[in-house]
């Protein structure tokens, strides 16, 4: 199975699928996606986007950012869901260079982990129904998209070496997303060297953050977002291959 799909304007869309959890199960390819900006979808890229059968498109931008960039063309048969799970925007071509970078963008993420409880929890409740497949999104595929795939495989029962790993696929595509943000403000100089860049220390501070503050990562989905063994049980039914 391949994990990385390719299309010519989105850099960033990758498949969940195949990795292992805890009890030696396997999250099922082809169910569930992860994605920079679906709006960028036309063309070449629509037909191939719905080759994939999705069914459900979890944005995770802000009202905003949709509104200025675009979204997921509408078609028939396709739901579409807008969850802004970040309440405290910033830009990050403006982030001080003189800063940890991955400190700083681990502390952003334990703010939408705070504000976003709400919007993580409805995502997951999204997620955790039907058999179709489905993706989310933000703008590049890397913050909030890298916050909540890891939110889901934790809850799966993945190990956080494999999670980081995931997390850290979006260097592969650091690249593209450099260009599309330079040739969408031309002029503008780039101040932050880390634009685009997704190390695996950026999520093994914030699941460390959240160990800290409640436990673990588990027990903050369990706590913070009030996931109960009811939806727990339904996201691995429908994302996890059956026990053998």
């Amino acid at each position: 199975m391949t994990r990385h799909l390719n299309f010519e304007r989105l850099h960033n869309f990758r498949d969940l699928g195949g990795y292992r959890t805890a009890d030696g199960r396997a999250v099922r390819w082809g169910r569930l996606y992860r994605a920079d900006s679906l709006g960028k979808l036309a063309g070449a890229d629509w037909e191939r986007f719905r080759e994939l059968g999705i069914r459900t498109v979890i944005d995770l931008r802000y009202p905003w950012e949709i509104a200025s960039r675009g979204r997921v063309p509408e078609a028939e048969g396709l739901a579409y869901v807008n969850l802004s799970i970040e309440h405290r925007p910033y830009d990050q071509a403006e982030i001080d260079p003189e800063l940890d970078p991955w400190r700083y963008l681990a502390d952003r993420y334990a703010e939408v982990a705070l504000d976003g409880a709400a919007e993580l929890r409805d995502a997951l409740e999204v997620i955790a129904e039907g058999e179709d497949p489905q993706v989310f999104h933000c703008a590049s595929g890397k913050d909030r998209t890298g916050l909540l795939a890891a939110l889901v495989l934790v809850l799966l029962g993945v190990d956080e070496d494999t999670v980081a790993a995931d997390f850290a696929l979006t260097e592969l595509a650091t690249e593209r997303l450099l260009a599309d943000w330079h040739a969408a403000h031309p002029g503008r100089e780039m101040r932050w060297p880390g634009y685009g860049r997704a190390p695996e220390r950026v999520i093994r501070l914030f699941l460390a953050d959240l160990a800290a503050t409640y436990g673990s990562a588990h027990a903050y989905a369990t706590g913070h977002l009030g996931v109960d063994e009811e939806l727990l049980g339904r996201l691995r039914d429908r994302l996890l291959e059956p026990a053998a």
